[in-house]
């Protein structure tokens, strides 16, 4: 006989149907007879599947752009050795010499929303007096954001170092107006450096060199072998002898510039080329300008005279 007697709470007769499997899944072999919630007649898609995927493709193009922009940013104006800032922009004072076109796309990659920056570490001793140049002429044909900054291992640059560039633009902070940067950095470096993408890139050492570079963006390198070869030829002499050498060799090179000079007005003929800018530069540095053959001379005047060398005299006081 039971001590304690409890009534049951629920009747006796439920049913309980117990699971013969985890999961159940629709049989995908079976004859549809109506459509699935994404699936219509004929095997379209729903339309608001198709919406949903663009707006995930745009999403994710945004977050790429941004991402783009960010490392523009961070490579430029939170340059690292980097501490004082100087942002410029130089317009030059006559119209472009060069009226070739040059993919920017295709040399520099896609701009997909960070400003295309140029990055060049260069010695306060020797300024680079043929970039000066081509920076002339390159914001001749694009909008051209420049900026001058002095690294930590300089400890003082003259004035006209830090307004080589020219004049401050008024919309220097709104970087999507421009095209290009510039951006020059007065540094104790051994031999001038030239980074585009300072994150994957190696750099590009020696003045002529980055010449060769940024004067590609002009799109006006020559297209005969014969007159590419004569150009790199002049530039090298003019570099290795003229800037680098001793006196006996900057006779020579200034004798052989005479020579050429005094067939045609320019040292590929009648065409201005980065030979004509890269020698210029490198008499000029040289000092010897007021000593050099008559040709030479007046070569050196008609290279005054197209308004591109206006930053690189007040460099040479």
């Amino acid at each position: 006989m039971p001590m304690y007697k409890v009534k049951p709470v629920s009747p006796g007769g439920i049913k309980i149907d117990l699971p013969t499997c985890m999961y159940k899944l629709p049989n995908v072999h079976a004859p549809r007879t109506n459509c699935g919630e994404h699936a219509l007649q004929n095997g379209e898609v729903d339309p608001a599947l198709k919406a949903l995927e663009a707006r995930q493709d745009e999403v994710l193009k945004r977050l790429y752009e941004l991402k783009a922009t960010i490392d523009g940013l961070a490579k430029t104006v939170t340059t690292p050795d980097a501490d004082l800032d100087a942002t410029t922009l130089s317009r030059g004072p006559a119209e472009s010499v060069f009226k070739g076109t040059a993919d920017l796309d295709s040399l520099l990659g896609k701009d997909l929303g960070a400003l295309r920056d140029i990055v060049i570490n260069a010695n306060p001793a020797c300024p680079p007096l043929s970039l000066l140049v081509l920076h002339s002429l390159l914001c001749q044909r694009y909008q051209v954001l420049s900026s001058v900054h002095v690294h930590s291992s300089v400890s003082s640059v003259p004035p006209p170092l830090l307004s080589c560039l020219g004049p401050r633009h008024k919309d220097s902070y709104a970087r999507q107006c421009f095209q290009l940067g510039f951006t020059l950095i007065w540094k104790d470096v051994p031999k001038l450096e030239m980074k585009f993408n300072t994150q994957s890139m190696c750099p590009i050492e020696g003045e002529a060199n980055v010449a060769r570079f940024l004067f590609r963006l002009l799109g006006a390198e020559p297209q005969d072998p014969v007159a590419a070869t004569q150009m790199d030829c002049w530039i090298d002499t003019a570099v290795f002898q003229l800037a680098e050498g001793g006196s006996k060799e900057r006779a020579a090179v200034l004798r052989s510039l005479n020579a050429a000079l005094g067939r045609s007005p320019w040292l590929l003929g009648e065409e201005f080329s980065l030979a004509d800018i890269v020698s210029a530069c490198c008499v000029l540095r040289a000092g010897q300008s007021t000593s050099a053959p008559a040709n030479v001379q007046r070569w050196l005047k008609s290279c005054q005279n197209l308004g591109h060398f206006d930053f690189v005299y007040p460099l040479l006081q």
